[in-house]
C-alpha cells in the first residue's frame, strides 16, 4: 500500500502559482497525445502481426496438405520491430507494444545512446544497443522515436540500409514527412499528425499505465481515428497510410491485388458495426478500383501485384481511395469497430463512435492554437 500516493503536497499541481494554473492543461495533453500515439502505433503493429500469422499459417496448412514442407526459417515471416530512442517515448512504446500486440521479447530491439538505462527491458529479452545501422539492417518496422536534431544524422546513418519494404514510422514532429524522405531516400514511411483542438477535454487520467489505459473503454474510444473525444484529433491521412502500407506489403510477398484485396478485407472489415445485416451483404467490400486509378484497374491483369505506393505520397496527396474513407460512414464505422476489438474491447449499444464523452465541467480553457490542415493536392 502506497501512504504517499495521495498526499497533496507531492502532487504534481502543487506550489503553483495561481496564475500560471491555466496552462495545466498541457501536462493532459501530452498525456493524451502520448496515449493516442501508443495506441495507433499498436493498431499497425497488431494489423501486420495479423496479417503475417495468417500467411504463415495458410503456408504451413498448404506444405501439410501436400505432404511438402520446407525447412526454411520462418523467419522472414515474423514482425520485426527496432525502436530508435530509448527515453520516455521509446519505453512506454516498447512496453505498449509486447504487451498489447503482443510481440515476442526477441522480435523487438532498441538502438539508444544510453542502452544502460534500459536494464528492465533487458531482463525481459530485449536487445538494447547503439547501433542504428545494425537496427536498421534487421528490422522491417522502426519507430524514430528520437529529437528533431538528432534525426539528421540518424537518417544518414541508417539510409543505407533499409530495405524497400522496411516501413518508417516516424514521431518526430518538428520533421514533416516530405522532408524525412529527402533524409531517409525512402518512401515507405508512416508519420501520424495530431490536431489540439481548443476547447481540450481532460479525460486522459493522471496515474494508469499507458497499457492499463488502454484497456478502458471510454479512453480506447477516445483514440480512435474518428474520435474527437478529448480534444486531440488524429489527421485521417495516417489511417490512408496504414492502408496502403498494407498493400505493399503484399505486393513485397508478389501477392495478386485479387488477393491482397481479400486479404485487406479479411483485417479490417471482419468485425461488423450494429448497422451491418446479419449475413454481411450491407458490408462494404475493397475493389482495386478504390486504391488506382479506374483506368489502371481495367489493364490490371489478374494475377498481377498492386504497383508499389509511395506512402509519403499518399499522405500528401489525394488518392483515389481518400474520398471513400472520408464520405463512406459505413467504412468508418467497421474501422472503428475492428479497431477496438483489436485491443479486445468492443463499442457499447449505447455509446456512438467518435463522440466525445467529455463534460463540460472538464474543459480549461487556454490559449488558441493553429490547427494542422492537410494537403489536398490531387495525385497526377
Amino acid at each position: 500500500m502506497d501512504l504517499l500516493e495521495n498526499l497533496e503536497s507531492l502532487q504534481f499541481e502543487y506550489g503553483i502559482q495561481e496564475e500560471d494554473r491555466s496552462w495545466l492543461y498541457l501536462q493532459g495533453r501530452s498525456r493524451g497525445l502520448m496515449i493516442k500515439a501508443c495506441a495507433h502505433a499498436t493498431f499497425f503493429c497488431k494489423l501486420l502481426y495479423n496479417l503475417r500469422e495468417s500467411l504463415r499459417e495458410k503456408h504451413t496448412s498448404r506444405g501439410l496438405l501436400t505432404g511438402l514442407l520446407d525447412d526454411t526459417s520462418d523467419d522472414d515471416d515474423e514482425l520485426k520491430v527496432g525502436i530508435i530512442g530509448g527515453g520516455h517515448l521509446g519505453k512506454q512504446l516498447a512496453r505498449v507494444l509486447l504487451q498489447l500486440v503482443p510481440i515476442p521479447a526477441e522480435n523487438l530491439r532498441i538502438s539508444t545512446r544510453r542502452p544502460e538505462a534500459l536494464d528492465e527491458f533487458q531482463k525481459l529479452g530485449i536487445q538494447c544497443f547503439y547501433r542504428n545501422p545494425v537496427l536498421a539492417t534487421w528490422a522491417n518496422v522502426i519507430f524514430l522515436c528520437c529529437l528533431p536534431s538528432q534525426l539528421p544524422t540518424i537518417c544518414l546513418e541508417i539510409q543505407t540500409c533499409l530495405e524497400k519494404g522496411c516501413i518508417v514510422y516516424s514521431f518526430v514532429a518538428a520533421v514533416p514527412i516530405a522532408r524525412l524522405k529527402l533524409l531517409l531516400n525512402h518512401t515507405n514511411i508512416l508519420r501520424p499528425q495530431y490536431q489540439c483542438v481548443e476547447d481540450f477535454v481532460n479525460i486522459w487520467g493522471a496515474n494508469k499505465e499507458i497499457t492499463a489505459a488502454l484497456q478502458d473503454p471510454a479512453t480506447l474510444q477516445a483514440t480512435c481515428p474518428y474520435s474527437p473525444a478529448g480534444g486531440i484529433i488524429l489527421n485521417i491521412k495516417w489511417l490512408e497510410g496504414v492502408f496502403y502500407a498494407i498493400l505493399n506489403f503484399c505486393t513485397a510477398k508478389n501477392m495478386p491485388h485479387l488477393q491482397a484485396l481479400q486479404r485487406l478485407n479479411e483485417l479490417l472489415l471482419s468485425v461488423h458495426s450494429e448497422d451491418c445485416e446479419e449475413d454481411g451483404a450491407s458490408c462494404p467490400k475493397f475493389q482495386s478500383s478504390d486504391f488506382v486509378s479506374q483506368i489502371y484497374t481495367l489493364m490490371l491483369p489478374q494475377k498481377r501485384t498492386f504497383p508499389w505506393f509511395d506512402l509519403t505520397a499518399v499522405q500528401l496527396k489525394e488518392t483515389p481511395f481518400s474520398q471513400k474513407l472520408s464520405t463512406s460512414t459505413a467504412l468508418q464505422d467497421h474501422l472503428t469497430s475492428v479497431y477496438c476489438d483489436s485491443f479486445g474491447v468492443s463499442l457499447s449499444e449505447e455509446r456512438q463512435p467518435g463522440v466525445s464523452t467529455g463534460s463540460p465541467s472538464q474543459q480549461e480553457k487556454r490559449p488558441q492554437e493553429s490547427g494542422f490542415v492537410p494537403s489536398t493536392t490531387a495525385v497526377p
